[in-house]
Order: C-alpha cells, then sequence, then structure tokens
C-alpha cells in the first residue's frame, strides 16, 4: 500500500513539474491575458485563484547587522537618530497608510511592497508583496487619497486600490484602471530611460502625475507632441482620469513632488541635463504657484543654465526659476513637507528631500536628506544637509536615499534602492 502511495505522490510531482514547464513557454500573449483577465476579476469583485502563499522579506539575519553598521555612521542634527525600520528590496516611493500605517513601497521593477508595524514599535515585523495577482510594470508612483484610497502609478498606467490598507492581507485586492494601459503616454514613447512616476493628490482633489521625459535633452522634433500630452512636466486629472490637463511643463525629469498644505502650491524636485561639466547645470528644486507655467528644459539644463541643443532658440519669457539651486549632479529625487509635531519647531513646515548621489561625477556627491526652510511668504529660504554619511570619503556609496515620507507618529522613513531598505529617522527618546 505504501508503494501505490508513494507511486501516486510520485506521479502527482511529476504532473505539477510537467505543468510548470508548460507555464513558463507559454507566449507573452498569454501571460498578458491572464493579467488582464485578473483586473477584470478583481474590478469585479471576484477572486483570481492566486496562492495564499505570498513572498514575504526576512527581516532577520546578518543583512540587519550590516544596516546597523552603516546607519552608525550617519550625521545627524543633535537630539535625532537613525534605525533600520525595515529590509524592502528596490524601496523607492512610499506612501503610508493614513489610518493603519501600513507603508506601501513602490520600485521600479515589478513589485509594490506592503510594509506593516503591526505591535508599534516602529519597527517593521512583516514586508510582504502587494497585490501578487496584478501583473505591474514599473510601479514606482504611490500615494493616497486623504480618504484612504491608494494609487499606484505605473510606466504606462495608473491603478487604484480603493481599500489596500485594509485588505492587502491577501493576494487579491479590488482593483481598477484609473489610466488604461497605454493612455498615460503614447506607446510609441515608452522608454528605459527616465520611467518613474510620482504621484500626489493635490488640495483640488485632482490626481498629479510627474512624467520624465526620455533624453538627456529632447531633440526639438519631439517638443510639440512631448508638450501637448505633458511629457517632460506634471499632468493632473480627476480621480476617474477624466479631465486631464498638463499642469505644469518645462520640467526634464522630476522624481519627487508634494504640496505644500498653507498654501496649496505645488513643489518638486528635477533633474538636470548630464554631460555638461562637473558643477553645472544645477539640480533643481521648484515651486509652482498656479497651472501652465513653464520651467524652462529644455532651453535650460537646469537654473538658468543654456542648453547647447538650443542655445539659438529664444526661452519663454515666463520661464520660472527654480526656488532652489541645488549641487550639481546630486540627483535630486523624493521630497514631503514635514506636518508632524515630533521634531522641534524649526523643522515643521520645511521640506525634506534626498539626494540619490551622482553617477557621473568626476568627485562623487549626494547621497544624503536635504531640509528645505521657507520663509512667511511661502518662498524657499535655504537647503542644507539634515542626514549624510552614506557615501563615504573614498567616493564608496554605502546606500542611496531615494525617497522620504512621513510616518503617522511625526516620524521620518527614508528608502533606500540600492541597499533595499527603509530607515527611520526620530527625535527624542
Amino acid at each position: 500500500m505504501s508503494n501505490i502511495r508513494h507511486g501516486a505522490r510520485s506521479g502527482a510531482l511529476l504532473a505539477s513539474t510537467m505543468l510548470a514547464g508548460c507555464l513558463a513557454i507559454l507566449p507573452a500573449g498569454t501571460a498578458s491575458a491572464q493579467a488582464t483577465d485578473n483586473l477584470e476579476k478583481l474590478s469585479s469583485f471576484q477572486t483570481t485563484g492566486a496562492s495564499m502563499e505570498m513572498e514575504t522579506v526576512p527581516q532577520t539575519g546578518p543583512r540587519v547587522d550590516a544596516f546597523n553598521k552603516t546607519l552608525a555612521g550617519i550625521k545627524l542634527p543633535d537630539g535625532f537618530k537613525i534605525a533600520l525600520y525595515a529590509i524592502v528590496p528596490d524601496a523607492r516611493e512610499m506612501a503610508v497608510g493614513p489610518t493603519t500605517g501600513v507603508v506601501f513601497v513602490g520600485t521600479r521593477k515589478s513589485k509594490v511592497w506592503a510594509v506593516t508595524d503591526r505591535d508599534k514599535d516602529r519597527v517593521a515585523d512583516e514586508v510582504k508583496v502587494f497585490a501578487p495577482s496584478v501583473q505591474f510594470k514599473l510601479p514606482h508612483g504611490v500615494c493616497f487619497s486623504k480618504d484612504g484610497f491608494l494609487f499606484v502609478a505605473e510606466q504606462n498606467r495608473v491603478l487604484l486600490f480603493p481599500a489596500a490598507e485594509y485588505f492587502y492581507e491577501g493576494p487579491d485586492v479590488a482593483a481598477f484602471q484609473v489610466v488604461k494601459q497605454g493612455d498615460l503616454i503614447p506607446r510609441a514613447e515608452e522608454s528605459y530611460n527616465h520611467t518613474t512616476r510620482v504621484c500626489r493628490i493635490g488640495p483640488d482633489d485632482k490626481l498629479y502625475i510627474t512624467l520624465g521625459q526620455p533624453f538627456n535633452v529632447m531633440p526639438q522634433e519631439k517638443y510639440d507632441l512631448y508638450q501637448k500630452v505633458g511629457i517632460g512636466g506634471i499632468v493632473r486629472m480627476d480621480r476617474d482620469g477624466k479631465n486631464r490637463d498638463v499642469y505644469a511643463w518645462g520640467v526634464r525629469n522630476s522624481a519627487g513632488m508634494d504640496f505644500n498644505p498653507k498654501d496649496k502650491t505645488l513643489w518638486f524636485t528635477d533633474n538636470q541635463v548630464d554631460g555638461m561639466g562637473d558643477d553645472i547645470p544645477p539640480g533643481e528644486l521648484n515651486r509652482a504657484t498656479k497651472a501652465g507655467q513653464n520651467f524652462g528644459f529644455p532651453y535650460f539644463g537646469g537654473g538658468t543654465v543654456r542648453t547647447a541643443e538650443y542655445k539659438d532658440a529664444t526661452p519663454p519669457a515666463d520661464a520660472v526659476n527654480p526656488a532652489i539651486e541645488m549641487v550639481a549632479h546630486a540627483a535630486d529625487l523624493g521630497m514631503t513637507f514635514y506636518t508632524g509635531q515630533q521634531f522641534p519647531a524649526a523643522y515643521r513646515g520645511g521640506i525634506f528631500s534626498v539626494q540619490h548621489g551622482s553617477w557621473n561625477r568626476t568627485v562623487p556627491v549626494g547621497a544624503r536628506v536635504m531640509f528645505t526652510t521657507l520663509n512667511e511668504d511661502g518662498t524657499a529660504a535655504k537647503s542644507e544637509p539634515f542626514a549624510e554619511g552614506w557615501l563615504t570619503s573614498n567616493g564608496e556609496y554605502l546606500g542611496r536615499p531615494a525617497s522620504v515620507a512621513q510616518l503617522n507618529d511625526g516620524s521620518l522613513l527614508v528608502s533606500d534602492d540600492t541597499s533595499g531598505a527603509i530607515y527611520r529617522i526620530s527625535y527624542g527618546k
């Protein structure tokens, strides 16, 4: 009898192996059709049959010790401390659930992660894949509305998860398309370069999305098309994807934005043109005070430095200069206004932003968190390093901050896509 059972198990294993092999050689269109079918089922509140065995990321082991060693060398103002919050592969943009504090983390690959601190000791207990029955493509941009709707902005699609905070535990989550695949930008303009999208819900309850243009400096034959659809700018639309317009243009590649809750202005970082030298052009932190403003690219490569490609063209007379000029080629990425109460008063209402670190500068710069103070009239006062030490004196990166987000207790989260982690900066005991 035992031999019969053994034979049955062997046969089942063989059949399972053969099925896995067959699935592996299915044409790409079949996988795409399955992904579309899954999304349709989720939008109809139907199960997809996805496995309940969801991928998780271990939060213990030697990597924790390695992170702690690096963080011991990070310099912060007096009274602040930094610690490992979670190990999260490829961590980039973060969206913190307004009621639960679950952190949803976007990547430049094919996964969104859900990070949970169940006992509220300010260290994550669990990191697992979010909505595995959805096939994501570069789901970098994640943002919440005030009423708890999670938006995910991919390279060329926008998805909505109305109750992500409460249903992320399983593989199937209610999901809807705000912008269908291929409708965010023309398919012919999809690129491997500058693909990261950042999203925010504005004070007007509209969805804002950054659209980086794929070139170092866009060719003139692309100018009219890009201006029309908002590539190289920031577009906005209703939360259902309707009534889209171009809110800001003349932006090379923004990978960070946020609204000032005090005066409702939109601030965003921008990465400047490469190949012009170590010290020019400057990086940018910009302030948009109304719809329709032009921020100078491609006439300007950063700040007021003209590009060679457009040096003979007349720039817009109303081009808006940066609110703050950052050090050249530091790669200014994610940013957030600080609205919490945990940090001292001097930081409340200011901007935390990150510099990912240079990739083509003779002497590397960046890999740090910056803080920008504002004047009473809402303009920028000055920007200075807040947390640094991921870049060693010999030019080695021990980590590369990618974005920042405020945890519900008023502490600051810092993502690091190179090391695959999220750090937490807190003040006081």
